[in-house]
C-alpha cells in the first residue's frame, strides 16, 4: 500500500495552510483504498488534529514510512528525510540565494522533489496554485491602505474574518470613491482581485477609455499580456513567443502611471521580464498612491517593492524622493502591500480550493507514474537534477 504523509510546515514565520483538507482525505480513502494517508501532529495547520481524526486519519509523529510527502512551503533542510519524494513548493526554480542551502540538502539526501510551481499543463499554464485567494487578500488589503491613507472608507484586515463568505459580507454597503484602478495580469490571482473588483462594485472600463476619460464612479481596467506588453521591433505581441524572448519585448504601463490611483499587479515577473516602470518614472507626473504586488518580487516588476511585510503589517510607505522605505500612509510616500503569504488569510477556503486541484490533476498521475506532467515538475530525482533544470546545476554546487 502507498503511504502518503501529510507534514507540518517548518518554516518560520509558519504557514497554516494543508495540501489536503480532512473531508478531502476522507474521499480519498474512500475513492482510492490502495493509498493510505497519515498526518504528522501539528499546532499550526489551519485543519486541527482532531479534525484529520475524525475523518479517519490515523495523527503520527515519524513520518519515514511515507513513500511521498506533503506539504506547502519550503521544508527546513534539517526536516527533510533521505530517499523521500517530496511535493510543496520550493522556490529554487529562480535560483533563489535564501533557499540554495536547501536545494543541496535535498540533493545530497537523495530526495526527489515535484514542485508545485512547475506542475503546469502542456500549453505552460499553472496546474496548481493559490493564486486566486492571494488576489483577492491582496486586493482587499490594497483597499483596505487606499482607505487608511485617505480616509474615505474602512475595511478590517481579512484574518478578522472567519472565512470567505464573511469577508463577502464585509463590503455590503462600502462606497468607494472615483478612482481608478489597474489591475495587471490575467492569472489565478488577477481573476481572485477582479472578484473582489465586482463584490465593491466597481465598474471595468477599457483601456483606452481608463487612459482619456474621467468617471463619476469607480472604476478598474484589467490589462492583460497584450496590453502590457510589445515587441521592440515588430511592435505585437506573441504570448508563448514573449515568455520565450522577454528581454526583446517592453512594457506599455507607463501612460497609466499618470492617471491610476491603485495598482493591483498580477503579474509573473522573471529577471529578463521588462519592469511595470523604473524607479526614475516615480515623477511628480505618477499619480498612483496605493501599490498591491500581489506576486510579490522585491525589486520585480514593481521596483519599489522593498521587501516583503507580514500579514499583521502588511503596508509600508516609499519616499518618492529618497526612494527609501517609510511608515504608510505619510504624505510624499507610495504605499505599498507587500505580503508573500496572503493566502494564510483566509487559510480553510485556500486549502479547500488547492486540494480540489491536487486530486483532480496530480495525485492519480503522481501514483501511477509515467506521467508527462509529474516528469515535467521534477526538478530532482533521486538526487539528480532533471534535464529540464540543468541550469540549476551550479545553484547545487557547494
Amino acid at each position: 500500500m502507498l503511504q502518503i504523509g501529510l507534514i507540518r510546515e517548518g518554516k518560520t514565520p509558519a504557514d497554516n495552510r494543508v495540501a489536503l483538507t480532512p473531508a478531502q482525505c476522507r474521499w480519498m480513502r474512500t475513492n482510492f483504498p490502495a493509498i493510505k494517508i497519515v498526518v504528522q501532529h501539528s499546532t499550526n495547520r489551519c485543519f486541527s488534529d482532531k479534525e484529520y481524526e475524525l475523518a479517519g486519519m490515523e495523527i503520527i509523529e515519524d513520518m519515514k514510512d511515507c513513500d511521498i510527502l506533503l506539504g506547502i512551503k519550503e521544508v527546513p533542510a534539517a526536516m527533510l528525510i533521505e530517499g523521500k519524494t517530496y511535493l510543496f513548493f520550493s522556490h529554487t526554480k529562480k535560483l533563489q540565494p535564501h533557499n540554495q542551502q536547501l536545494f543541496r540538502t535535498i540533493l545530497d539526501k537523495q530526495i526527489t522533489l515535484v514542485d508545485y510551481e512547475c506542475l503546469v499543463h502542456e500549453d505552460g499554464q499553472r496546474v496548481l496554485g493559490f493564486g486566486f485567494f492571494a488576489g483577492i487578500v491582496g486586493a482587499h488589503n490594497g483597499m483596505m491602505a487606499y482607505g487608511n491613507r485617505t480616509g474615505s472608507f474602512k475595511l478590517n484586515p481579512v484574518h478578522e474574518c472567519k472565512d470567505y463568505r464573511s469577508l463577502i459580507h464585509t463590503y455590503f454597503g462600502l462606497k468607494v470613491p472615483n478612482i481608478k484602478i489597474a489591475v495587471t495580469g490575467s492569472g489565478r490571482v488577477a481573476h481572485g482581485v477582479l472578484e473582489v473588483m465586482n463584490l465593491m462594485g466597481i465598474t471595468e472600463v477599457e483601456p483606452d477609455e481608463y487612459l482619456e476619460r474621467k468617471f463619476s464612479y469607480p472604476v478598474y481596467v484589467q490589462l492583460k499580456g497584450a496590453e502590457l506588453y510589445t515587441h521592440k521591433e515588430s511592435k505585437t505581441y506573441k504570448r508563448d513567443h514573449f515568455h520565450e524572448h522577454p528581454a526583446e519585448y517592453r512594457c506599455r504601463f507607463l501612460p497609466f502611471t499618470k492617471c491610476t490611483d491603485i495598482l493591483m499587479n498580477g503579474v509573473y515577473w522573471a529577471e529578463q521580464v521588462p519592469r511595470l516602470f523604473e524607479m526614475a518614472d516615480v515623477d511628480e507626473t505618477f499619480s498612483i498612491q496605493t501599490i498591491a504586488d500581489i506576486t510579490d518580487d522585491e525589486h520585480g516588476s514593481v521596483p519599489i517593492n522593498l521587501g516583503d511585510q507580514s500579514i499583521s503589517n502588511p503596508v509600508y510607505g516609499v519616499d518618492k524622493i529618497s526612494m527609501q522605505k517609510t511608515a504608510p500612509y505619510i504624505p510624499g510616500s507610495i504605499d505599498v502591500m507587500a505580503v508573500g503569504n496572503l493566502p494564510n488569510e483566509l487559510p480553510r477556503d485556500a486549502s479547500q480550493y488547492f486540494g480540489e486541484q491536487l486530486i483532480k490533476y496530480v495525485l492519480e498521475d503522481l501514483v501511477k507514474g509515467n506521467s508527462a506532467l509529474i516528469d515535467r515538475a521534477t526538478i530532482v530525482s533521486r538526487g539528480e537534477i532533471t534535464a529540464p533544470f540543468e541550469y540549476m546545476q551550479e545553484y547545487g554546487r557547494d
